[in-house]
């Protein structure tokens, strides 16, 4: 059972959003500004953050500040009236891994929730598992059953990234910048070539699959 701390100084919208997640079977617990939510997280074991951004005392930005400062990586949702690139983009900075916007879309809540859940355990385990495949970060090994893939360290790593954002499409910029890094001088056609590579390891494995998205990029998406 995921445990979701709700940091809003609104009664109302602490009950409401506290409502619609414990609808979702979450436990909830509540606080009206950051000083409380740190006192919560003294007491309680906490998954996730769902936090509004103007608050007494200590507003949301501060909150997250202070999470990432003492090396706090838990999951933090921001949610605010503002709506501008800029605010969005202050949120991402103080440290928030992801951003709505109020009227709250219920649905959108909870799926980016779920999204950000998965993350934080694959983050924590260093492992995906889909059906009877899993991809051990550690070991840089795919298994399903008695069968062992073990793959170099840039195609597993590019694996690896496809499948903790299954659906997201990644350009073949993105992926470069990100498994050998924005000063490398190898070519984006590397990329394709790796992704070759792994469509052959995985050739017949029906739990998984790379697809190309034609003037885009990849994407990785699960069959089970």
């Amino acid at each position: 059972m995921f445990h979701i701390l709700v940091v809003d100084d609104d009664k109302n919208t602490r009950k409401y959003i506290s409502a619609v997640l414990e609808a979702e079977s979450y436990t909830v617990f509540t606080a009206a500004d950051g000083l409380e939510a740190l006192e919560i997280m003294d007491k309680e074991y906490i998954d996730l953050v769902v936090l509004d951004v103007m608050m007494p005392n200590m507003d949301g930005y501060a909150f997250t500040r202070e999470l990432r400062e003492s090396n706090n990586y838990l999951p933090v949702l921001m949610v605010s009236a503002k709506q501008l690139p800029a605010d969005r983009h202050k949120g991402f900075l103080s440290g928030s891994d992801d951003y709505i916007t109020k009227p709250i879309d219920e649905m959108e809540m909870i799926l980016r929730i779920k999204a950000l859940l998965r993350r934080a355990k694959i983050a924590s385990e260093r492992k995906i598992v889909i059906g009877d495949v899993t991809i051990d970060y550690d070991s840089l090994t795919v298994s399903r059953k008695d069968e062992v893939v073990q793959l170099p360290q840039k195609e597993f790593q590019l694996l690896y990234k496809l499948l903790s954002y299954p659906g997201k499409i990644f350009t073949r910029i993105q992926l470069m910048d990100e498994i050998w890094g924005a000063e490398s001088d190898t070519g984006w056609e590397t990329v394709t070539v790796h992704i070759g590579r792994l469509r052959k390891h995985f050739e017949g494995w029906n739990e998984f699959e790379i697809e190309s998205v034609r003037g885009l990029g990849y994407k990785a998406v699960k069959r089970v």
